[in-house]
């Protein structure tokens, strides 16, 4: 058996956010060789703010050529933002291949198209979500084209989550799979692995293509492909799946199992696979996720790095948050209320009212600490809301700073939590699927322990009540808490 064939030689992983499209190299151990990054571009309407796919594929074709060459790749597989779609005709060649431009999902809805598609969504668990901000769903964006596009809509072929997008376009071959379809979709009820309502009720039946794993070989490279760019013919094209649920699988892929991991970024969110779908509560951010193998997994989401950025200013301090400055913090009792942004994330109803309450965060640094602080305070929330798990996984672009995972661990006291400074988690486990059918033992991990606060556990401990205190507050009764000092200790 050769490298390609064991899974033992590079993948190519093409990452698909929002703002950013990444495509690395990465050797059969999750390990990145090497990333090359491109803005992700938008344009504006008609028919509505959309994604440039014709000259993002150019993009992706030429430079995965250009991966080629440098190593020996056995596969490329796509992962992507679980808000994102295309709605395809039925050749990939045929221009950038889309029946209509694909939404970009942060621009507002029309006011007509928000209120008609809230009685067409279903329960919770046919969404999988709350019904969120902008056009954040696939299904409301799929509603959105038919209703505004109904010649081109009834032309399409395919509809098409961002990763098996790309895996068309490379393979030819158009499938459907669990993990993206499972990630708010509103299309896909997680929990009865079935259609939700919206699809047969509106006869998008036709538009979704038979489903296959995420690490399931679709087909090769496609000829016109090879030819065009040069890219290599016997590379594997692999199904692909949703982001953080690759990032999800990579620590499964390491042999961990009972865990609640928690990524942090413009988002911070979390998975369980212990969590009872009763628990979960649609109005605090908490959502019904699927793995890669169609496995329910309880999840959170709150938008972290947008609240960090409210609170620490557009500019913050490049050196990591000094322990006086955060023991500072804690002990004059300076509070970030939640939410300062436009989603209530966590805390119902509070959208819009954050707010600093004690003592002003004069300085930069200050300021830095507090949003560092509220940051764990709400990865502190979302895994107590999401299970009992022991052990805790941090990862993300919050482990920058050494203070945050330490404050959360100084938080849970009865938990083992771990972070991982890994800074390509949906790379390396987009990459470990390769290897999924052939890999003989766990695939290698390094997890470090949190630095010790202990001289400040007590502190934060008291902190941490005051600040769950004033964030489950109703806004109009916060300003009980900034002028009566009873309601806070010391």
């Amino acid at each position: 058996m050769n490298d390609r064939d064991s899974g033992a030689a590079p993948v190519a992983v093409l990452d698909v956010g929002k703002t950013n499209v990444k495509l690395s190299a990465v050797g059969a151990d999750g390990t990145v060789a090497e990333t090359i990054s491109v803005p992700n571009p938008v344009l504006p309407g008609p028919p509505w703010r959309h994604h440039d796919l014709t000259k993002l594929s150019e993009w992706v074709f030429e430079t995965l050529a250009a991966l080629s060459r440098r190593h020996e790749l056995a596969a490329v597989v796509a992962a992507g933002h679980g808000s994102g779609g295309v709605l395809t005709g039925a050749d990939p060649d045929v221009g950038d291949a889309a029946a209509l431009p694909m939404v970009d999902y942060e621009q507002p809805l029309p006011p007509d198209i928000r209120d008609g598609y809230i009685p067409l969504a279903g329960t919770f668990l046919d969404r999988g979500s709350a019904t969120m901000h902008g056009a954040t769903h696939q299904a409301r964006q799929l509603y959105w084209m038919e209703e505004r596009e109904p010649d081109a809509f009834g032309k399409a072929r395919w509809y098409l989550g961002l990763p098996q997008y790309w895996a068309w376009r490379l393979s030819g071959v158009a499938a459907s799979e669990a993990s993206f379809l499972g990630a708010q979709s509103h299309l896909w009820n997680v929990a009865e692995r079935r259609f939700s309502p919206i699809v047969s009720a509106r006869g998008w039946e036709r538009l979704m293509p038979p489903f296959s794993k995420a690490w399931q070989k679709l087909g090769p490279i496609r000829p016109e492909l090879v030819r065009r760019f040069g890219l290599p013919a016997d590379v594997s094209v692999l199904t692909g799946g949703h982001d953080s649920s690759l990032n999800h699988y990579r620590y499964h892929a390491a042999g961990l199992r009972d865990f609640t991991v928690i990524s942090t970024g413009t988002w911070i969110v979390g998975f369980s696979r212990s969590t009872p779908i009763e628990r979960l509560d649609e109005h605090r951010g908490m959502t019904l996720n699927s793995d890669v193998f169609g496995n329910r997994l309880g999840g959170i989401l709150t938008m972290g790095g947008r609240e960090f950025s409210h609170i620490a200013g557009s500019n913050p301090p490049t050196d990591d948050v000094p322990i006086e400055v955060l023991g500072r913090l804690v002990a004059q009792r300076t509070l970030a209320a939640p939410s300062f942004g436009d989603d209530d994330g966590l805390f119902p109803g509070s959208a819009g009212s954050g707010g600093i309450l004690g003592p002003a965060a004069e300085t930069a640094m200050e300021r830095k600490g507090l949003a560092l602080l509220y940051c764990a305070l709400l990865t502190v929330e979302c895994i107590e809301a999401l299970s009992a798990d022991r052990l805790i996984v941090l990862d993300g672009s919050f482990l920058r700073d050494p203070l945050y995972a330490g404050v959360v661990a100084a938080l849970l006291p009865k938990r083992q939590v771990r972070f991982n400074l890994d800074a390509y988690g949906v790379a390396a486990g987009a990459a470990l699927l390769a290897g999924h059918e052939t890999r003989e033992g766990p695939a290698p991990l390094a997890l470090s322990e949190p630095i010790d606060l202990a001289r400040l556990n007590s502190d934060i401990s008291r902190y941490a009540a005051d600040w769950r205190a004033v964030a489950r507050a109703v806004r109009g009764n916060r300003d009980k808490f900034r002028n009566t000092k009873g309601n806070l200790h010391g």
